[in-house]
């Protein structure tokens, strides 16, 4: 029993995690030096999801597939952080020089790894499947290196927080998680809403290096200096302003680099090239005889060759039924209306295009408007800015008497939701009895499961269809990478579905102009050419459950 006046048995000390590190001799107080480490933390992790959003956000644009490219850099720099941090156990003794050391590589790395994979992605183009090969090795390398040298960082940290101030584990956990999350916050919403559309995504990353290497420069010079020899404390200052020197000259280099990259990717006859909040606009040729072409994203969406073919394709066979009103799905370029106005009864024609700017381009560049006709300057066109996805859900029953889709590829991630079962319910809903649906379905001869499966879903939102094909002249949509696909050379035809209530007979309008491209004859055997690539039994795509590959 133990008397009412003892002293208390003592406590166990708690458990040390490894060899007892003198303090640090900081030129501050504890408290506020504790605080400054906290800060490098948010700084420093902020700036480590810029790195991973760019990642991302660079290899779903150069290659297409977005979660595909989101799940690579992810599992892979997730997986590399784990094995950092475990390696950075051994500088543990050295934390000062190791976490500087550690953040100018960092900052090097994931500072210059858009630039990096965009010149990959540009010059590497002429060499097969190194297309695509060339980018996805590199994003996956440096997807490591940055998850390695990330991942590193933590046991630093808490090194360097517990050398400041003894504390139990958990306390200085949470310390350290806590700013790294906030910082995280702020990194991820800074990235889509500040940098990228003021800066781009190559600016943007390099300005994110050289926020990352001052943070740590100065964090470690400046509070941990005595912990420092002063042969270290030389070399680290020099590698620091090394990587800054080289991050500066890069960042003056930017607009040389990007007008050098693009003319590798498009051709030496780049007249605009913008980036909008939507996608990147780029119109070569169009004067000097050469055609004129439109790129989105990379994606050549109008091609001067072969443009007509495509667009009398898509648009006529639909207008041999009641037209008065017509609803135009993208084709904010004005090419679809075009071919809409041809046709005699023509009452209304409203375009749902997502990105304004391509309007603003097919209303003012003077060769797009030859192309197109001036059919903004018609009063039964009107334009409205909008998701075609939310239009629909918007829109009252029976308003149109054709649709026409002339949307993005189907094998697009972004665009699945446009060739989804709940999309075709939706224009069904919005056609008027004996209306029909027109839809660009991708290409036959290279992808029939994805056009086959793009009919199938027609036909189940309670629609029947009339699919069929047309071959491009020369090399269709070539002039650039189809970055869906991987290959530099894209299919030679297009896949269109007709559809309706009722079984849809493919024919023209013997009212209208006669055009240039078709014949009812070619008409029927683009069908037959187009039936005997069919795929039976395909299930519909939805947005729950997607079925359309990359």
């Amino acid at each position: 029993m133990i008397e009412p006046h003892a002293p208390a048995p003592p406590r166990p000390a708690p458990p040390r995690s490894g060899p007892e590190r003198p303090p640090a001799r900081l030129p501050v107080r504890p408290g506020t030096g504790r605080f400054l480490v906290l800060a490098g933390v948010f700084v420093c992790a902020a700036c480590g999801l810029v790195y991973e959003l760019e990642l991302v956000a660079l290899a779903s644009y150069l290659m297409g597939d977005s979660v595909t490219q989101a799940s690579v850099v992810l599992s892979v720099m997730v997986f590399a952080m784990g094995i950092g941090s475990l390696g950075a156990k051994r500088l543990r003794r050295h934390a000062a020089v190791g976490f500087g050391a550690i953040e100018a590589t960092l900052a090097l790395v994931g500072g210059c790894s858009a630039m990096a994979l965009y010149a990959v992605f540009a010059w590497t183009g002429a060499w097969g499947g190194l297309w695509v090969a060339g980018p996805r090795c590199l994003l996956v390398a440096f997807s490591l290196a940055i998850g390695l040298l990330i991942g590193a960082e933590v046991p630093l940290l808490m090194e360097l927080i517990q050398r400041i101030r003894r504390q139990d584990a958990g306390g200085a956990v949470a310390d350290l998680f806590a700013a790294d999350y906030v910082g995280a916050l702020v990194g991820g919403l800074a990235f889509p809403f500040l940098l990228l559309p003021l800066l781009g995504q190559l600016t943007g990353a390099l300005l994110t290096g050289a926020v990352n290497v001052l943070a740590g420069g100065t964090l470690v010079l400046g509070l941990f200096r005595r912990d420092l020899t002063p042969r270290g404390r030389r070399l680290l200052l020099a590698a620091n302003l090394a990587v800054l020197g080289l991050l500066a000259a890069a960042a003056a280099g930017v607009g040389a680099f990007e007008q050098a990259a693009r003319q590798a990717v498009y051709g030496d006859g780049v007249r605009v090239a913008l980036r909008t909040g939507v996608q990147e606009i780029v119109l070569t040729g169009g004067t000097g005889g050469r055609p004129l072409d439109l790129f989105l994203d990379g994606r050549l969406r109008v091609g001067g060759q072969d443009e007509r073919r495509y667009h009398e394709a898509l648009v006529r066979p639909a207008m041999t039924g009641p037209h008065a009103r017509v609803l135009i799905l993208g084709g904010g370029d004005g090419l679809a209306a075009r071919e809409v106005l041809l046709h005699p009864g023509v009452e209304r024609v409203d375009v749902v295009e997502l990105d304004p700017a391509v309007v603003r381009l097919a209303r003012t560049d003077p060769a797009l408007t030859r192309l197109n006709g001036h059919v903004y300057d018609d009063r039964r066109v009107r334009v409205r800015t909008a998701d075609a996805f939310a239009r629909l859900r918007t829109m009252e029953p029976a308003a149109y008497d054709v649709v026409i889709a002339d949307l993005p590829d189907p094998g697009i991630t972004a665009s699945t939701k446009l060739y989804s079962r709940e999309f075709y319910d939706l224009a069904r809903r919005a056609l008027a009895p004996g209306g029909r649906l027109a839809v660009h379905a991708g290409p036959v001869a290279s992808r029939p499961g994805v056009f086959w499966t793009v009919e199938a879903t027609i036909r189940a939102a309670g629609l029947r269809t009339a699919p069929y094909r047309v071959d491009g002249r020369g090399s269709p949509f070539a002039a650039g990478p189809d970055r869906a696909t991987g290959a530099r050379s894209a299919p030679g035809d297009w896949g269109f579905v007709l559809a309706a209530r009722t079984p849809p007979r493919l024919a023209l309008d013997p009212r209208a102009a006669r055009p240039r491209t078709l014949t009812p004859a070619a008409l029927a055997a683009d069908a037959r050419a187009a039936a005997r690539t069919r795929i039976s039994g395909l299930p519909p795509s939805t947005l729950v459950h997607p079925r359309y590959a990359g």
